[in-house]
């Protein structure tokens, strides 16, 4: 069974809700994991935006989350050391935690991207995507992607 990463507030490819955006309440959506293949040490997500006029813009990090973790809920709160072990990377803003959509102008793709690693990931809070993402590499068991869209005018 391939690993899956999906949401119960917006389909793949589908329209990110306003209340998980700079628009709205700016909650992180709820996630849902499944599929996560045998051998997994920890989870990282990842969320990012490559269509930001200056580059791909960073919008949430989270690292060494627990491979039975079932998903996210809604609204995961800021910051760097969650109750349950895992930790909290910087996004493009500079902050901890979730940054939602919030693009200039026009419809931008939001990807959230799940890996499964064979290992924790030897980092402190605040690490960034490109220090995760070094760490992660040759580690990656497996990987599930979810897109969103969000626009404004």
């Amino acid at each position: 069974m391939a690993m899956t990463l999906s949401s119960p507030a917006f389909t793949h490819e589908g329209v990110i809700p306003a209340r998980h955006a700079c628009d709205g309440a700016d909650l992180s959506p709820p996630l849902v994991f499944s599929g996560v293949p045998a051998g997994t040490a920890s989870l990282a997500l990842v969320c990012d935006d490559p269509d930001a006029p200056g580059g791909v813009w960073d919008h949430f990090l989270l690292y060494n989350l627990s491979p039975a973790t079932p998903g996210l809920p809604e609204g995961l709160p800021e910051a760097a050391r969650h109750p349950d072990g895992s930790l909290s990377g910087r996004n493009s803003w500079g902050r901890l935690g979730y940054g939602g959509p919030c693009p200039p102008r026009g419809i931008h793709r939001y990807f959230f991207t799940l890996y499964a690693l064979n290992t924790m990931l030897d980092l402190p809070p605040g690490a960034t995507k490109a220090e995760a993402l070094r760490a992660a590499k040759g580690h990656i068991l497996a990987s599930a992607t979810l897109m969103g869209r969000y626009g404004r005018p």
